[in-house]
């Protein structure tokens, strides 16, 4: 089974997120906009409540931050995916260190930039356009973010919910 963890925004950025998705992104239909904190990694059924109580731990000893995007911008030139930046706050930061260093036997193969994709998969010239035009708008959302989830991929490639975690102790 493949599993992965992430935080889901709050409706009104999934809403923002999901009018340039529809468009530019061929995984609209797979996931909801999310902020992945640990990427796709393949375990068997059985260890998922080991996962869990992993998890639950971890989001015990931590807080609810506020999370903050303020400009679309892009990985270019590494890949064509344009995203929404989140500004990475020390709670975000800390999160993914700790959830990556509990599950991952590996390095990333990427640093860390915590965003919401909009587009991705775009040829050179699409990539150049549809950019050029969003990182010229003005987006200032702040939310408070109190959990994050660990989901699973179904047999169709899409994600859904295994189990959700509440940031800080209940």
């Amino acid at each position: 089974m493949k599993f992965g963890v992430v935080i889901f925004p709050s409706k009104n950025l999934q809403d923002l997120a999901n009018s340039y998705r529809k468009r530019y992104d061929p995984h609209y239909d797979l996931i909801s906009p999310h902020i992945t904190l640990l990427s796709a990694f393949e375990a068997a059924e059985e260890d998922t409540k080991q996962f869990v109580e992993k998890l639950q731990q971890i989001a015990n000893n931590r807080n609810p931050f506020t999370l903050k995007t303020s400009k679309v911008s892009s990985f270019y030139p590494v890949n064509n995916v344009i995203y929404l930046k989140v500004e990475p706050v020390e709670e975000l930061k800390a999160l993914h260190a700790e959830i990556n260093q509990e599950f991952s036997n590996q390095p990333s193969e990427y640093a860390f930039v915590p965003h919401i994709t909009i587009g991705q998969k775009l040829s050179n010239d699409e990539h150049s356009d549809v950019f050029g035009t969003l990182r010229m708008m003005k987006i200032n959302h702040e939310e408070m973010i109190d959990r994050f989830h660990l989901l699973y991929q179904l047999e169709n490639g899409s994600w859904t919910v295994y189990e959700t975690f509440h940031l800080g102790k209940e």
